[in-house]
């Protein structure tokens, strides 16, 4: 018990915000010798440095409402829901695992070429999600699939882009898996390049603001790990949307790794919580483990973020259970004892689940019932992606550029129509691969004649 204990206490410095100095934020002055010109920054003649945004060294506090247990804080506040709303809160948090473990190991069979789980941070995703207006305009990483499926995108539509068949609406399998978009959810297509989302959020929630039918109707919402946050584009992005201004939620999912970098080698200061004052933008950290805190601090900042205008940064303090990636080996920067001390000591479905009992609207029948027709739509979306054929060959060349197509993708299509006549029924690979799409490839000479 006690070596859990102190696996957990690690896990959990892991985590916090690194600071080795105390130096406070800055004393007021008296304002005896004036302000400096077009400015409110008071006079002093005490040499003051600071490198804190709390008063004598101490860290940003944490919203929290459940303990670990699922048990209401002493002063906590609920935010307002009812039955119904919890158990689909409590559905599509569970959905995420069920969804994620079958699809990574359909990766592992080599049936699909990556996957990326959510695995310990479905409260910070759907608890966020459900606190948004379905129309809000979503800018994702890349786990942030529980907002889809919180917005009705059904299982089959996220399995056809995992597997990049003729079903896939969103990247007609031109795109790695889980990186997808959807006009319909208001969901913007995900890219690798980390954080190039945050500074182009910026940007979407301005044109927000200039649109009269949607100004003070909707925010945007951009989602990063604090890896991200190490990037210049959320600078960029900031400041940006701090100036302007413009009504950008910045969600941070601080989740201790960036792959493999420990957020205590990713930044000096106070998390990325501390970074909000910095832009003039409003500003909380919450337990991203604790579903209803970041519900309810998410329903306050896209309030601020709608009625005022302006941009605001929340940071949800959580853990990456899950490896970074189907190409990452966690256990080789961190102990597996530590992972698994946290998915016992804070998960945030058992917590979650543990307050709906107590509120009698959750039972263990309704777990199993819940479990079992879950892993069975998961399945079932599985086997119709897995026999789907992919996109014809065409596609490749489709929906990239508006107007006549530029030189060079013609040119690179007449180059690929004259390997599938010189190769395509002579050459045992390239008859194997063009089986698996629609026209087996005949669509692109075609249109090359």
């Amino acid at each position: 018990m006690f070596r859990a204990q102190h696996r957990a206490q690690r896990a959990c410095r892991l985590l916090a915000p690194r600071r080795t100095q105390s130096t406070s934020a800055p004393q007021q002055p008296s304002g005896r010798h004036g302000h400096l010109p077009s400015s409110q920054s008071a006079i002093t003649t005490k040499m003051h440095f600071f490198n804190s945004v709390m008063g004598e060294g101490k860290q940003i506090p944490t919203y929290r409402i459940m303990d670990k247990d699922g048990k209401l804080l002493d002063g906590a506040q609920i935010p307002e829901f009812d039955r119904s709303f919890g158990r689909q809160l409590y559905e599509t948090m569970s959905t995420l695992p069920v969804m994620d473990n079958i699809l990574y190991n359909v990766q592992r069979q080599g049936k699909i070429s990556f996957y990326m789980t959510s695995h310990g941070e479905e409260a910070s995703i759907v608890g966020s999600a459900a606190a948004l207006s379905p129309t809000d305009e979503v800018l994702g990483q890349y786990r942030e699939v529980g907002v889809l499926l919180w917005r009705k995108l059904p299982i089959e539509e996220y399995m056809a882009q995992c597997f990049g068949n003729e079903e896939d609406k969103a990247t007609k399998g031109r795109q790695m898996p889980v990186h997808i978009g959807s006009p319909k959810y208001h969901f913007h297509t995900i890219s690798s390049p980390l954080g190039t989302q945050i500074p182009q959020a910026a940007g979407v929630g301005y044109a927000l603001k200039r649109d009269p039918e949607r100004r003070g109707q909707n925010c945007a919402v951009v989602y990063m790990g604090e890896g991200a946050a190490s990037e210049g584009d959320f600078h960029a992005g900031m400041l940006l949307a701090s100036t302007i201004p413009s009504p950008t939620i910045f969600f941070v999912r601080n989740n201790g790794f960036a792959i493999s970098t420990p957020s205590t080698e990713q930044y000096h200061g106070d998390g990325i919580a501390s970074r909000g004052p910095g832009y003039g933008v409003d500003t909380i950290r919450v337990d991203g483990n604790d579903v209803l805190a970041v519900l309810s601090a998410t329903r306050e900042a896209r309030r601020r973020c709608i009625e005022g205008g302006r941009a605001v940064l929340v940071e949800a303090m959580t853990y990456r259970v899950g490896h970074h990636s189907t190409s990452d080996d966690s256990f080789a920067y961190r102990a597996r004892a530590e992972v698994d001390d946290w998915v016992k000591v804070d998960n945030p479905l058992t917590r979650f689940r543990a307050y709906l009992q107590a509120q009698g609207w959750w039972s263990s029948p309704d777990e199993e019932e819940m479990r079992a027709r879950l892993k069975n739509s998961v399945l079932q979306a599985f086997k119709r992606a897995e026999s789907k054929k992919r996109h014809e060959l065409k596609e490749l060349f489709t929906d990239v550029y508006g107007g006549p197509e530029p030189w060079n993708i013609t040119e690179q299509r007449q180059e690929l129509a004259g390997l599938l006549k010189k190769y395509g029924q002579t050459w045992e690979p390239w008859r194997k691969e063009l089986e698996k799409f629609n026209g087996k490839g005949q669509d692109l000479l075609k249109a090359t004649e």
